[in-house]
């Protein structure tokens, strides 16, 4: 009698074992042809099958994407096409760098991608292909950035007629590869406190650049170690005195410098260029130093838009200040961190589709004698991925709404507009680029331990990310520059100033809450209430009113010091 109760018992255990062994070899086994081919083969059980997905996909996909749709497709399918071009899992350094060139070569020469052209009359499109490229290999999304955004972009942007005639096609073409040297050394975010110096000679009608000491090195400069042969450089242009014993500092401005040979590919005189070597991510972008002596250019490599120096040495500009003219010219060159909070979205859509899918897929766990259930059925799953994906939505139409305003901002030129998007553009690209990096590490973590495989691209997208929280501009400066934009938008509230079209809140709120000693808690309480996101809102609207009141009164004192002291509350303006 005892052995015969005993053999169910060993008969479900080996049962049990049998079909462990058999899942985990689903899992370990490759899969030859795409997934969607071989739902049978997975052994998909009904509480995690398809058919669960009501969503009409491809009408999804239209609306979210629009009329760029067609040219994302056929981006992805160049790619599809062309194996060879595809990142491996495994790559040096050096082989990932000319890998992304020949990515972005044949995008330009054989898919007849002209990327410069819509950054100059159709920005939308352009973040879009950006978008698309970074879904094959964010190392070449970036690399196309600084060739057509960066290099292009100041040269269009900052430059004029001549300019454009001049160069204009050959960058397109990818005839002139090209960098955006700004950064320094010891001077990043601070780029009015760059060193590099263009003095201008009036004997030879050339500027001569020259980098001072080691902190002005131009450093982590894009495109500089193997593949640029110009470059963008920021500089300080100094012109002689009148009585030629001095010179006189006219701000920052931006040079043509050619950097190699056009034909050997070499150093020209005077330039030094030095690997910055291997980087945590994005190693399929060649980063470069760049040391200048005593280089000299033609007076017409001046980027003049904003101020030009004329053949006898003089300097005439339609800014009357350093300061002007410093701020049109970051102005102008904003569409970088448009782009960026653009292309970080679609690093999270990447991320969120890859732990959904995996946990709609993966079961674990299930009631007694049952098969197992989708990960993507508990509700902790849900807790860390569903939130997440409601996010991706709302920051997908947030930065769409942003590339609108800074197309309107090229066209119209208009000066609200561009204060508009200055504010905007710093906010999102640090809230979602920050956002971004920490839902990476969810994702990662969702997948488990087949998340830790190289092959699910978790760790790829999250070290070639990370950097996007500190260029185009250190997040935790953006923030405070938009609690600084916030603070004066509510001082000139009180002064008769204009308030910025996107700041027309504050307004509103004082008109329906001041009359109100605590108007959030004086209203309903009922779910109804509470749950209605118009409420939901009005208290978010509340809280920033008085956040910024408070701010304010402590600005009251403001100098170096305050600000020091205080940042950490300044901080907190923005993210409400």
């Amino acid at each position: 009698m005892e052995q015969k109760k005993q053999n169910p018992k060993a008969e479900d255990e080996t049962q049990v074992v049998s079909r462990r062994i058999q899942r985990i070899s689903l899992h370990i086994t490759p899969i030859p042809r795409p997934l969607h081919d071989h739902d049978s083969n997975l052994g998909l059980l009904p509480c995690a099958r398809r058919e669960k997905l009501e969503v009409e996909t491809e009408k999804l996909s239209v609306y979210m994407r629009g009329k760029y749709r067609d040219i994302q497709e056929k981006i992805y399918e160049y790619f599809n096409a062309r194996p060879e071009l595809q990142t491996p899992v495994e790559i040096l350094k050096d082989e990932h760098r000319e890998l992304c060139w020949r990515q972005m070569y044949g995008l330009i020469r054989e898919a007849g991608i002209r990327p410069l052209k819509y950054v100059v009359e159709e920005p939308a499109k352009y973040f879009a292909i950006v978008e698309a490229v970074g879904a094959v290999d964010i190392s070449l999304g970036i690399k196309l950035g600084v060739q057509y955004s960066l290099w292009g972009g100041s040269v269009i942007n900052l430059g004029t007629k001549k300019h454009k005639d001049k160069y204009f096609e050959k960058i397109d073409s990818l005839e002139y590869p090209g960098c955006f040297a700004m950064t320094e050394l010891h001077h990043g975010s601070n780029v009015q406190g760059i060193q590099t110096v263009a003095t201008f000679d009036p004997i030879t009608d050339e500027f001569t650049i020259n980098t001072p000491n080691d902190g002005a090195i131009k450093w982590w400069i894009g495109n500089a170690a193997v593949h640029g042969k110009f470059a963008s450089v920021f500089a300080k242009l100094m012109l002689p005195t009148h009585d030629a014993k001095g010179v006189s500092d006219m701000g920052v401005h931006a040079f043509i410098v050619p950097l190699r040979d056009l034909k050997s590919h070499q150093a020209l005189p005077g330039i030094e260029i030095h690997d910055c070597g291997h980087k945590v991510g994005l190693n399929g972008v060649d980063n470069g130093a760049l040391r200048f002596t005593s280089v000299r250019i033609p007076r017409d490599n001046l980027l003049n838009r904003f101020g030009d120096v004329s053949r006898d040495g003089k300097y005439t500009s339609s800014l009357p200040t350093i300061n002007k003219r410093f701020a049109a010219t970051l102005g102008e060159l904003v569409g970088g961190r448009v782009g960026l909070a653009y292309s970080s979205v679609g690093v999270l859509k990447i991320a969120n589709t890859i732990a959904i899918r995996y946990s709609l897929l993966r079961q674990q766990f299930g009631p007694p004698k049952q098969p197992e259930i989708s990960i993507l059925d508990y509700q902790s799953q849900q807790h860390k991925l569903m939130p997440m994906l409601a996010s991706t939505y709302a920051f997908h139409f947030a930065t769409v709404y942003l590339v609108e305003i800074y197309s309107q901002m090229k066209m119209t030129h208009n000066e609200q507009l561009v204060g508009d998007v200055h504010a905007l553009s710093a906010g999102i690209k640090a809230y979602v680029t920050s956002y971004t990096a920490k839902s990476l590490s969810v994702c990662r973590e969702a997948c488990g331990g087949h998340g830790y495989a190289a092959v699910n691209r978790f760790g790829t997208l999250r070290n070639d990310h990370d950097i996007f929280q500190t260029f185009e501009g250190d997040n935790t400066v953006l923030l405070q520059q938009v609690a600084a934009d916030l603070l004066k938008q509510y001082k000139e509230k009180f002064q008769g100033g204009t308030l910025a079209v996107t700041w027309n809140y504050l307004r509103e709120s004082m008109n329906t809450y001041l009359s109100q000693p605590n108007p959030v808690t004086s209203r309903w309480e009922g779910a109804e209430h509470l749950q209605d996101p118009k409420f939901q809102l009005d208290a978010f609207r509340v809280s920033s009113y008085h956040w910024l009141l408070l701010k304010n009164h402590r600005h009251k004192h403001s100098n170096l010091l305050y600000f020091l002291t205080s940042v950490i509350f300044l901080l907190t303006v923005p993210d409400i």
